[in-house]
C-alpha cells in the first residue's frame, strides 16, 4: 500500500515539476505548443520547415510524437522534457520515453480541457512572472541578445511572448487539476478505513517531533521616526500628482518592498481572491484608475499605493513601502526586556505560556502561549528532519521545558528581533498509529482520493478527446488508455 502511494506520489511530482520550477525554460518546450485545427495541417507545417533565406527546399526539423485536441507534442519534447527534470533536480533514473510522453500527454489533457471549461488566467499575472523570469535569467546570462539568441527567437517580444505562452499553459493544467479535486475530501471513517488497509509491517515510520513555543520581543518605533516616514511618502505623493512625477521610477528609487521587482512592478489584486493584507486591500480597492492613495499603515510598514488599471474584478496597483528606521536605543530596551523576562521564566515567578500572552510582540503566536504552528501540516509538531537550519540549530540541544538564550533574529527587511524558545512536547521516531498520526494520515488518505478522483477524470476525458499517438510511441505501454485500445 506504502509503496503505491509513494509510485503514485512520484507520478505527480513527474506531472507536475514543470510548474514548480524555473527550470522549466532552460529546455525549449514551446515548440510543441502550437494550436491546430486539423492534423494534416499540422504535419504539414510543424514537420516542414522552409528556411527562405537559405533554400527554397524544405527540410523536416521535427515530427509528431502525439496530438491531444488543439495541441500537438513533438518528437523533440520528449528528450527535452528528460533534460528538464534533470535540470530542476528530479531523478530521471529508469524513467522510460513513453513515461515521459505519458506525462505530456497528461499536461496538454489538462490544458486542452482548462480551455473547453473556459478556465482563464490573468494576462496580467502573467505578465508579472514573465518579467520576474526574465530578471531571474539576466543574473545568469546579463546579455538579453544573448538570451533572445538561446532561446531560437527573432528579438526581446518573441521571447517574452514564448515565456508567457510557458507559463500560461502551466497555470490552465495546475487550475485544470485544481478544478478536479477541489471538492475532494475524506471523512475520518475513511482514513481509519485507509489506515486499516496498510499491512502491520509496511507502515511509515514518522521521525522525532518536537512542539515549541517562543516569545518575540520587537524594537519600538519612535512617532517621530514615524512622522519621517509619513512626510516622505505625502511628498512622493506630491510629486506624482503634482508635478507629473513618473510613480515607477519612485518606487525603483525609494520603494523598500522587494516583491515588487520580483512581480514587474505590478500587482493584481482581485476582489474574490484575498491577496496581501486586508488594510492594504481596502485602500486598493478604494482607488480610481490613475489615483494615488494618501499614506496609510499595514503590519509591514508604511504605504502608498497607486492604482494602474482597473479590469472588473482585478486592480493592477503599484505601491511605494517604507520602513521607519528603529534606533540603537530602541534594539538595546527591547532585549533587555527579553532579558529579563527570561530570568523571571527561569525563576518561577511566571509561566512561559503566560509570559507569552502578556509580553511577546508577536500576535500570531502569543493568544496560544508562544506556541508555533507548523505551516506545512498547519498543527503543533515540527519534524526534526524537516525542519530549516536555522531553527533546527537554534533548537536542537534544547532539553525539554529549558528556556533558550536570548536569540537575535534578522529579516529579510533588515529588521531586528529578539526571542526566546521553549520545548513544550517531545515525540521520539514511531511506526505511525492511527491516535497519534492522525493528521499525517488523514493526508495521505486524502492524496490517494485525489490521485483517484484525476484517474477517473483522466479514464473519460481520453475517451471523449481527439488523441492521436505516433509513430514508434504506438508502442507504448502507457498507464491510460491514451491508444483507446
Amino acid at each position: 500500500m506504502l509503496l503505491k502511494i509513494n509510485n503514485l506520489k512520484f507520478t505527480i511530482n513527474l506531472k507536475h515539476i514543470s510548474a514548480l520550477c524555473m527550470a522549466l525554460l532552460l529546455v525549449n518546450v514551446m515548440s510543441a505548443q502550437e494550436i491546430i485545427e486539423e492534423e494534416v495541417k499540422v504535419k504539414e507545417e510543424v514537420v516542414k520547415k522552409v528556411d527562405s533565406t537559405k533554400s527554397q527546399n524544405a527540410k523536416k526539423v521535427d515530427g509528431v510524437a502525439a496530438v491531444v485536441g488543439d495541441f500537438i507534442i513533438l518528437e523533440s519534447d520528449v528528450p527535452k522534457k528528460r533534460e528538464q527534470i534533470k535540470a530542476a533536480g528530479g531523478s530521471i533514473d529508469g524513467v522510460t520515453d513513453c513515461e515521459l510522453l505519458g506525462s505530456l500527454l497528461e499536461d496538454k489533457l489538462y490544458e486542452h480541457h482548462a480551455i473547453q471549461d473556459s478556465i482563464q488566467v490573468s494576462d496580467a499575472e502573467i505578465r508579472q512572472e514573465v518579467d520576474y523570469t526574465i530578471q531571474q535569467f539576466l543574473q545568469q546570462k546579463p546579455d538579453i541578445d544573448e538570451l533572445v539568441k538561446f532561446y531560437k527567437q527573432e528579438d526581446e517580444k518573441g521571447l517574452r511572448d514564448y515565456i508567457f505562452e510557458v507559463i500560461k499553459g502551466n497555470k490552465l493544467s495546475a487550475k485544470m487539476q485544481a478544478k478536479i479535486v477541489e471538492e475532494v475530501e475524506v471523512t475520518p471513517e475513511e482514513v481509519r478505513i485507509f489506515f486499516d488497509k496498510i499491512p502491520e509491517d509496511e507502515r511509515p515510520f514518522f521521525g522525532t517531533e518536537l512542539k515549541v513555543a517562543q516569545i518575540v520581543a520587537k524594537p519600538k518605533v519612535s512617532q517621530q521616526e514615524k512622522q519621517k516616514v509619513i512626510d516622505r511618502l505625502k511628498q512622493i505623493k506630491a510629486d506624482v500628482v503634482e508635478s507629473g512625477t513618473s510613480f515607477r521610477s519612485k518606487v525603483v528609487l525609494y520603494g523598500q518592498d522587494p516583491g515588487m521587482v520580483e512581480s514587474g512592478y505590478i500587482y493584481t489584486l482581485n476582489r474574490k481572491k484575498p491577496r496581501m493584507v486586508k488594510e492594504f486591500r481596502q485602500v486598493a480597492f478604494s482607488l480610481q484608475e490613475g489615483e494615488v492613495s494618501d499614506p496609510f499603515e499595514t503590519e509591514f510598514g508604511y504605504h502608498i499605493i497607486y492604482c494602474e488599471k482597473i479590469r472588473g474584478q482585478e486592480y493592477d496597483v503599484s505601491h511605494v513601502l517604507l520602513f521607519p528606521k528603529v534606533s540603537d536605543e530602541a534594539v538595546k530596551e527591547a532585549k533587555d526586556r527579553l532579558e529579563e523576562l527570561r530570568k523571571r521564566i527561569v525563576g518561577g515567578d511566571i509561566s512561559f505560556a503566560d509570559a507569552a500572552k502578556q509580553y511577546s510582540d508577536e500576535k500570531e503566536t502569543r493568544g496560544d502561549g508562544g506556541q508555533l504552528i507548523n505551516p506545512r501540516t498547519q498543527d503543533y509538531n515540527f519534524d526534526l528532519t524537516k525542519m530549516g537550519p536555522e531553527q533546527y540549530s537554534q533548537i536542537q540541544n534544547l532539553k525539554d521545558n529549558e528556556v533558550s538564550q536570548v536569540l537575535t533574529e534578522q529579516d529579510r527587511k533588515g529588521n531586528v528581533s529578539f526571542k526566546i524558545m521553549r520545548v513544550t512536547d517531545r515525540i521520539d521516531e514511531h511506526k505511525a498509529t492511527y491516535a497519534r498520526d492522525f493528521m499525517k494520515i488523514k493526508d495521505l488518505a486524502l492524496t490517494e482520493k485525489k490521485i483517484k478522483a484525476i484517474e477517473k477524470w483522466q479514464e473519460g476525458k481520453i475517451l471523449d478527446t481527439y488523441i492521436k499517438i505516433s509513430g514508434t510511441y504506438r508502442d507504448c505501454e502507457f498507464s491510460g488508455n491514451w491508444l483507446k485500445k
